[in-house]
């Protein structure tokens, strides 16, 4: 884990540019909707982004009613600084905000499953999730 030099901060004036790089380097279906994207980002309970010196180089954000759920739809982390503890960092941030929340969700496929269980996240019982997805990385 190398995250010395990673600055993380909840500033909402960010660069666009740099937000919509990121998320088209990690080959999201969202960056094909830019707009909407960063009103998402811009509107979001609380938003923590990573930067390496002025780089942007990870985010992740939650979507909350603010006293008792808590959601965390994205955590992306610049392809070539994954593996480093950055997504480690963003998601402590966040569970240390909503710590005292009666729930905290999200969805996790692939190799996300297991970094997200190292936090604590489990299986929701015999839950599914559903979903209506205009995405295709899925």
């Amino acid at each position: 884990m190398v995250t010395s030099g990673i600055r993380l901060t909840e500033d909402k004036n960010f660069d666009e540019a740099s937000v919509l790089m990121l998320y088209k380097l990690n080959k999201w279906s969202s960056a094909n909707k830019p707009a909407l994207l960063m009103l998402a980002l811009k509107n979001a309970h609380t938003l923590v982004l990573a930067y390496h010196d002025e780089q942007l180089v990870g985010l992740g954000y939650a979507i909350s009613d603010g006293h008792l759920v808590v959601y965390y739809p994205h955590l992306l982390v610049h392809p070539e600084y994954q593996g480093k503890g950055i997504g480690k960092m963003i998601m402590d941030r966040l569970q240390e905000k909503y710590a005292d929340f009666h729930q905290q969700m999200l969805v996790a496929d692939g190799n996300a499953i297991d970094f997200y269980k190292k936090l604590g996240f489990e299986r929701a019982g015999k839950t599914e999730p559903l979903w209506i997805y205009q995405g295709d990385e899925h």
